[in-house]
C-alpha cells in the first residue's frame, strides 16, 4: 500500500455508513472494510477500499463548491462500466452512487489497478537509459488508440455534442477562469481574443479525455512500454482529438524549457523524456491525423491549465480544502497564462 496514505483528517469518509451501502453490492464486501487515501491527485478525491480478499477504488469530487459540470462521477462511471470493453487501459466500473448522504457527494467503485504512477521524479523501476522514452512513446500511443475507439459502438454516441466543442471549451473555459480568479491577469484576456480569432477547422470527432497527462497513467514497472491503466475520467466527452493532445504537451516538460515554466513541472525534467516534438509526430505516425495546427491546441491546453490552477488555488485560499500543496499554487497562475500567449506570438 506504498501508492496511499492515512485518510486527510479534513477529507475523512464516513467508513461505517460507506460499509453498509456497499455490503452486498460488491464482491467481498461481507468482510471488514478498511479505507485509506490516494494522495497524488488534486481535485477529485479518490481512495483504496480493502476488504482483504477483494480492493476497489472509490472516486469522489473535491471538497466545496464546484463549478457546473466538473468532477461529474456519473459520466465518469458511465464511461468507464462500457470503455474497458474496447479500450483496455480504462479500468471497470461497477458502481454509481448519487446519494450524497454515504460520502458527502456523489461516488462510484471502480477496479483496481496496481503499477507505478510517474510525478515529479522518475520511481527506481524507470530509472534506466531508455525506460523514460518509453514511457514517452507509450503514452501518446495510448492517447492515439483511444481516439480510434469505435465509441458508437460502445453506446457512448451520446457522451457529448461535438459540434461546436472548441468554441465552447474557449468560452466555458473563460467562464470558469473570471468565477475563480483573484486578480487579473491581462495575458488571459489576450489569450482567450487569440484563441477565438484562430479556431482550426474541426476533424473528425472522438472520444476525448479531456485531461490527459502522465500523472493521470499508471505502468508496468517491469516493463515501461506497457501502460496498465488511464485514470480520471470525469470530463470525458466526444470532440476534437487534437484537444486532447494538446492538452499533454501543455504538461509535458523538457530540459529546455524557460525557467518559469519548469516552477510549473508536474513530470520529471529529464532529457531522457520525448521531446513535445517527438510526442507530436508519434501520434502522427500512429494515428495518420494532421497535427499542423497543433501549436492551437497546446496554446489552449495552457489556457485550460490555468484555470484548473486558479480553481484548485481558490478553493484552498476559501478554506474549501486544506492540503498544503496548494498553497504554492497562486503565483503558477500568471506564469502558466504567459506561457500560452507566449506560444500566440
Amino acid at each position: 500500500m506504498s501508492d496511499t496514505i492515512s485518510v486527510r483528517p479534513d477529507e475523512r469518509l464516513d467508513e461505517a455508513r460507506l460499509a453498509d451501502y456497499l455490503r452486498g453490492r460488491l464482491a467481498g464486501s461481507e468482510r471488514a472494510l478498511s479505507v485509506r487515501q490516494f494522495g497524488g491527485g488534486a481535485a477529485n478525491l479518490t481512495y483504496l477500499l480493502d476488504y482483504g480478499t477483494h480492493e476497489y477504488v472509490l472516486r469522489r469530487p473535491p471538497l466545496g463548491p464546484l463549478a457546473p459540470s466538473a468532477h461529474d462521477m456519473g459520466r465518469e462511471s458511465r464511461v468507464l462500466a462500457l470503455l474497458h470493453q474496447a479500450f483496455p487501459a480504462a479500468p471497470q466500473a461497477f458502481l454509481f452512487c448519487e446519494d450524497p448522504a454515504i460520502t458527502g457527494a456523489p461516488f462510484f467503485v471502480m477496479e483496481r489497478r496496481v503499477g507505478e504512477v510517474v510525478r515529479r521524479s522518475i520511481p527506481p523501476a524507470f530509472d534506466t537509459p531508455d525506460a523514460p522514452h518509453a514511457l514517452g512513446l507509450a503514452l501518446v500511443d495510448a492517447l492515439a488508440d483511444l481516439h480510434a475507439v469505435d465509441y458508437t459502438a460502445l453506446g457512448l454516441a451520446t457522451l457529448g455534442k461535438p459540434d461546436g466543442f472548441i468554441a465552447r471549451q474557449i468560452e466555458g473555459w473563460y467562464g470558469r477562469w473570471n468565477k475563480a480568479k483573484l486578480e487579473e491577469v491581462p495575458a488571459m484576456d489576450a489569450v482567450h481574443t487569440w484563441l477565438v480569432a484562430h479556431q482550426p477547422p474541426a476533424s473528425s470527432p472522438t472520444l476525448v479525455h479531456n485531461d490527459y497527462k502522465l500523472d493521470n497513467t499508471m505502468f508496468d514497472p517491469a516493463d515501461p512500454r506497457r501502460l496498465v491503466a488511464i485514470f480520471d475520467w470525469d470530463m470525458c466527452t466526444l470532440g476534437e482529438p487534437l484537444a486532447d493532445l494538446g492538452t499533454l504537451l501543455c504538461y509535458w516538460s523538457q530540459p529546455d524549457d524557460p525557467p518559469a515554466f519548469q516552477l510549473m513541472a508536474m513530470m520529471p525534467i529529464d532529457q531522457r523524456f520525448p521531446t513535445r516534438a517527438e510526442l507530436v509526430a508519434r501520434y502522427a505516425e500512429r494515428s495518420g491525423r494532421d497535427v499542423s495546427q497543433i501549436n492551437y491546441y497546446h496554446v489552449l491546453g495552457l489556457y485550460r491549465l490555468v484555470v484548473i490552477i486558479a480553481q484548485i488555488y481558490v478553493r484552498y485560499q476559501r478554506g474549501q480544502t486544506k492540503d498544503e500543496r496548494f498553497a504554492a499554487f497562486g503565483p503558477i497562475i500568471a506564469i502558466a497564462a504567459e506561457a500560452a500567449q507566449a506560444l500566440t506570438r
